[in-house]
């Protein structure tokens, strides 16, 4: 169930061709309408909310007004989804809505979190109480804060001013629902005969699709929030499916003016979105600093890196490339803050996309969450026994920076952290040991790089796989050089 919230989201669902999620998702648009805009996306709840304080932080009250569609500019961006989709994921990452807020909550609200645990942790220690520890305050690369914050602060200045602007102008997903919800069963309906136009409903349509002068709902912009029902005095609005009875519709039509509709609507989104943050706030930080140049570790290295490190189960570049859209679920999910945005390892094309840096924790053996939460295909699911085989680079020790030999004192601190014995330490001289490696065994999990001492230039780090392979076990190799050593060699 991990990472479920997020692989019913539309666009990381195409990318990831889960087309069991797709169908399920267009049978709920054609039998109710846009209601995956309304509660199921992030982003929209977060709309909903800024729309919310801004009602009540006007002076007067805040009133909608019905505009026209704007269908050329609706069908322009559904055309570019479609080239985008085939050829430029980049782009679509940056208006994917899901991936969208990843980043904002994984850049911006997650350090305003830890920021405001560690306020209550220091007034609780005081007092004698540790319910609340002390956690770092970071952020992701300068670039992906800056990407989020503007995000957050664009699409909730339109959801300010104009309500559910960004989902029926710019919004891929709420493009695509907005055709097929022109279909759908159930519909915000006007009883003409009961409408006398005066404009209530209107005013409280945050998508901006009632006309109370031509008494008509535009279903292919309706989000389903139901504002306008508890909004109309006369019932002459109701939620109801095409050609039904009159007795029939009477009898909804009371049903739906006695159920606190928008009450149970609005419950809904905010469980979804305190799910959303508790799951965000809940695994540990896993955004490193941004870096000086490709490859730099601590701001300038005598090594670069020739290939990024891909996580576990990335495949290749390509496939990176290909479905990711940088939603930072599995950066934000990464318990050992191995993961951080990419800024050009990955080239322009790759523009904060995750990849593996060891300055602030290394890749745990065991550990397969970052494959389990990624919606989008861009991380292939890794059981245990696959993730301790599978190779996303090979350690490179440079000898003439260890210890060991500089010093002339014993360490052998990569050794101790290596899970696949691909660091041994051998003897060296006057009783000293030193690193020995074997590349064939190393699955680039980085404990070795993160725990060498040496400064500023680390004696051993991961070069990256630009296709990730597969790891010799080590009883296979252990065997092979037992055979060795049986031969006299």
């Amino acid at each position: 169930m991990a990472g479920l919230p997020a692989k019913v989201q539309l666009i990381p669902a195409a990318l990831a061709s889960a087309f069991a999620v797709l169908v399920a998702l267009a049978v709920l648009t054609l039998l109710f309408g846009r209601v995956y805009c309304s509660s199921i996306c992030p982003m929209g709840v977060y709309q909903d909310i800024v729309a919310w304080i801004a009602k009540r932080a006007a002076k007067k009250k805040k009133r909608y007004k019905f505009s026209k569609p704007k269908n050329l500019l609706r069908a322009a961006m559904l055309a570019a989804t479609l080239a985008i989709f085939l050829q430029f994921p980049l782009i679509l990452a940056f208006i994917d809505p899901y991936s969208a807020y990843g980043r904002i909550a994984a850049n911006v609200f997650r350090p305003v979190y830890m920021a405001g645990n560690n306020a209550l942790e220091a007034i609780f220690t005081q007092f004698g109480s540790y319910t609340f520890y002390k956690t770092d305050v970071f952020v992701a690369g300068a670039f992906s804060f800056a990407v989020a914050m503007l995000t957050m602060l664009a699409i909730g200045y339109m959801a300010w001013r104009h309500g559910r602007t960004y989902c029926n102008t710019i919004c891929p997903a709420g493009t695509i629902l907005g055709f097929l919800s022109k279909f759908s069963i159930f519909k915000i309906r006007v009883d003409q005969g009961k409408c006398n136009s005066c404009g209530l409903c209107e005013m409280s349509c945050k998508a901006a699709c009632i006309s109370s002068k031509q008494k008509s709902v535009d279903s292919s912009r309706c989000v389903d929030c139901f504002s306008c029902l508890n909004a109309c005095r006369r019932d002459a609005l109701t939620f109801s499916p095409a050609l039904m009875p009159k007795k029939m519709a009477a009898a909804w039509q009371d049903s739906a003016a006695t159920t606190p509709t928008e009450r149970s609507v609005d419950e809904g989104k905010r469980r979804f979105l305190t799910a959303g943050v508790a799951t965000v706030a809940s695994a540990p930080a896993a955004m490193a600093m941004a870096g000086g140049k490709l490859g730099s570790l601590t701001g300038s290295s005598r090594y670069v890196r020739q290939h990024p490190i891909l996580p576990p189960g990335a495949v290749s570049v390509d496939n990176m490339l290909k479905h990711c859209t940088s939603c930072h679920l599995c950066i934000s999910k990464c318990p050992s803050r191995a993961l951080k945005p990419a800024f050009m390892e990955y080239g322009l094309a790759g523009l904060m996309q995750p990849t593996m840096y060891f300055e602030k924790g290394f890749c745990n053996f065991d550990c397969t969450i970052c494959s389990e939460v990624c919606p989008n295909g861009a991380i292939k699911p890794l059981t245990k026994e696959e993730k301790h085989l599978n190779q996303s680079g090979y350690v490179v020790f440079s000898k003439e920076l260890c210890v060991v030999q500089t010093d002339e004192t014993s360490c052998g601190a990569c050794s101790e952290h290596c899970p696949t014995q691909a660091v041994t330490m051998v003897p060296y001289k006057d009783g000293l040991t030193i690193p020995h490696i074997n590349v064939e065994i190393c699955i680039g999990c980085g404990g070795c790089e993160f725990i060498c001492p040496v400064r500023p230039f680390r004696a051993i780090h991961i070069e990256g796989h630009a296709v990730q392979g597969k790891a010799k076990p080590f009883e296979e190799q252990e065997k092979e050089d037992r055979e060795i050593e049986s031969f006299g060699f």
